[in-house]
């Protein structure tokens, strides 16, 4: 239930999240998944947490362990820290801190941004979750931000169907639906015009 909460929560915050159960799905997910982020319940059945952890860093990817525990004393935390993962929440926590805690891992495993990313009259704060076109306030959806936020980040380049999927939608997406494309149209319709977001026909989105 925990989990499922907290993965419905960090969704409304635009985020994509798989969830499992334990530690030795977790494992497998790990191996066929690129992550930023692990949320890691350190009681897991199966395969334990702390197991779960040290394979996570033997592995050496850039996937950030955020460990969660029911124990909030020091000798425990040290223990979780000195496995290897990069962050430490007991049980119970805020769940605003939760979220800070999770972008301000996801930023150290992914190439730094800046707070506000602007593109070609485009301004996006991320962390104020607003966006502007032309210095005019724009309404989008979590999806739609999102999408935005991954199109801006690249610096023009283009990103593939494949990366928004990944980044914006979780993994019970079906890789062969359009939803990428029809949140682009709905995007570009509220931008308004000219478009700034350019289809590159068989390979993905971009902003030039």
């Amino acid at each position: 239930m925990m989990a499922d909460a907290i993965a419905e929560g960090l969704r409304l915050q635009s985020l994509a999240v798989d969830t499992v159960h334990d530690g030795y799905a977790a494992l497998q997910r790990l191996a066929v998944n690129d992550y930023d982020v692990l949320i890691l319940d350190r009681d897991l059945p199966v395969v334990h947490g702390d197991d779960v952890c040290r394979a996570v860093v033997a592995e050496g990817g850039t996937v950030r362990v955020l460990m969660l525990t029911a124990a909030g004393e020091l000798d425990d935390r040290v223990r979780g820290l000195a496995l290897g993962a990069d962050d430490y929440l007991p049980k119970p926590f805020a769940f605003a801190e939760l979220v800070a805690r999770v972008r301000a891992l996801g930023r150290r495993a992914r190439p730094a941004a800046p707070p506000v990313l602007e593109r070609a009259g485009i301004r996006l704060d991320t962390s104020r979750r607003e966006v502007f076109r032309d210095g005019h306030y724009v309404a989008v959806s979590r999806k739609e931000f999102a999408v935005l936020e991954e199109l801006l980040r690249a610096g023009g380049a283009v990103v593939s169907t494949e990366e928004l999927l990944e980044r914006a939608w979780d993994e019970h997406t079906d890789p062969f639906t359009n939803v990428v494309r029809t949140t682009v149209m709905t995007l570009r319709r509220k931008l308004g015009p000219p478009a700034v977001v350019r289809t590159v026909t068989g390979v993905g989105y971009q902003i030039p």
